[in-house]
């Protein structure tokens, strides 16, 4: 069985940092690389670039961790969605390893 997985995207890779650093700090998780979006309507957003952490680890660490990341977003810049995956497929973690941060 595959390690749970959250998924938390924000505005902007300050917000970023403090969501993944507030998460490892309130739960035994790790974290997938980062990914990034600059979405059509970027300049209408309050950063205009979206970033996805991805929180692995047990079900209740990821909770917790999602959970902290969560309320350290809210302070910076914002929450854009946020879902916990228990039990992703071995292909679903594959795509948790894809980074647009990897593009120039």
């Amino acid at each position: 069985m595959n390690q749970a997985v959250g998924i938390l995207e924000v505005y902007g890779l300050v917000c970023a940092f403090m969501a993944a650093d507030a998460g490892c700090k309130a739960a035994s998780v790790t974290l997938e690389n980062f990914d990034k979006n600059k979405p059509a309507n970027a300049d209408s957003l309050p950063v205009p670039l979206l970033v996805t952490i991805k929180f692995r680890g047990s079900i209740s660490d990821v909770e917790a961790a999602m959970e902290a990341g969560i309320e350290m977003a809210k302070t910076v810049s914002g929450v854009v969605q946020h879902y916990i995956i228990p039990n992703p497929t071995d292909d679903t973690c594959k795509m948790l390893k894809l980074s647009g941060f990897d593009k120039v």
